[in-house]
């Protein structure tokens, strides 16, 4: 992909359902297994959609955001979280992962880590802009990587900014070597979960830290976020649907948690921040979780941010940790981290 992205007005925001019906379709018509044959020959083609998908007027439902806010532990303001504008902009996001031109198979992407920007708050009854384009298309050893970026405006003004990172496992760019995926490694699966991005050789070894909470997390988590997110990728609605991917049973959406994780820091993550995550182990319902959301130690930290006590200054942030505590692995690592004032 070369020179400037060229951009596709959408008349109206694709339903998500949609959009896994178009991909389980391209899998049942063997358009996904001759692509993945290709990369087994001769690598996956090494460009990404040169297009830029646009939907204007996009607005939130006070109902829905409503519900979100309860799922996540989100205050009932008019306020959009940072993880709910990532549910409006998805979608679109999704429709670019399921063109023809796009190189690697929805149904084999697992989201490895996101980071968003949040420069200002939006709210409920704003007329909404989203864009979102591929970039970064490049090869891992476990496969190949690509990052899809949404950007959302207000009145002509960008406010949020989102970067997904998603992996295809087993997936290689042309020209490109590495082994195939470990023998024994989660298999390939959906493309909002985090199932399987967490690989010994990436992290450093996880020592649990001091929980500050626990979430008992029920059988229908994945089916309450997916009624408000629209996300109703079946790994996270039925366990035969996540066993047939390789799963023990249906697992939470990666930004679930996330997102509750962030409503966890609080108002004092303040209206400008950047919030970060990387995935790891998938999290099988129903269990319980062990949670550590803590401020930074400002002797050791360098983050940009204002203090988040005081409103000025140098601040250190938070750090988000998820883990299994019997297993003692990490579900999720990461940090929110106020932006510095204008």
């Amino acid at each position: 992909m070369t020179g400037p992205l060229r951009t596709v007005e959408l008349p109206t925001v694709p339903p998500l359902g949609d959009s896994y019906r178009h991909a389980l379709t391209a899998a049942a018509a063997g358009a996904v297994s001759r692509r993945v044959g290709r990369a087994g020959r001769g690598g996956a083609t090494t460009t990404l959609p040169d297009v830029t998908l646009s939907a204007h007027g996009v607005q939130a439902d006070a109902e829905r955001l409503t519900a979100y806010q309860h799922l996540v532990g989100e205050p009932g303001t008019d306020v959009l979280p940072a993880g709910f504008v990532h549910v409006l902009a998805f979608p679109v996001a999704t429709a670019l992962m399921v063109r023809d031109d796009f190189p690697l198979p929805l149904l084999g992407l697992v989201h490895v880590a996101n980071r968003v920007e949040q420069r200002r708050p939006l709210r409920l009854g704003q007329e909404l802009d989203v864009r979102s384009w591929a970039t970064g298309l490049r090869a891992h050893r476990s496969g190949t990587q690509v990052d899809l970026v949404s950007e959302v405006a207000a009145d002509g003004v960008t406010a949020w900014r989102g970067v997904s990172t998603y992996l295809a496992k087993g997936v290689r760019l042309a020209g490109s070597a590495g082994p195939a995926s470990e023998p024994g490694s989660v298999p390939a699966s959906a493309d909002d979960d985090g199932a399987g991005a967490g690989e010994a050789t990436d992290r450093q070894p996880f020592e649990p830290p001091v929980p500050t909470a626990t979430w008992r997390l029920p059988a229908d988590t994945g089916r309450r976020y997916a009624a408000v997110s629209g996300d109703v990728n079946p790994i996270h609605l039925w366990a035969p649907a996540a066993r047939a991917f390789g799963f023990h049973g249906a697992i939470a959406h990666g930004m679930f948690t996330a997102a509750r994780a962030l409503a966890t820091v609080g108002a004092v993550r303040g209206e400008s921040f950047t919030w970060s995550v990387d995935f790891a182990a998938p999290v099988v319902l129903p269990t319980t979780v062990a949670v550590r959301v803590a401020r930074r130690d400002p002797a050791t930290d360098t983050s940009n941010g204002i203090d988040t006590s005081t409103g000025t200054g140098t601040g250190t942030g938070h750090d988000l940790t998820v883990w299994d505590p019997r297993r003692r692995r990490p579900h999720l690592t990461g940090s929110v981290v106020p932006l510095p004032t204008a």
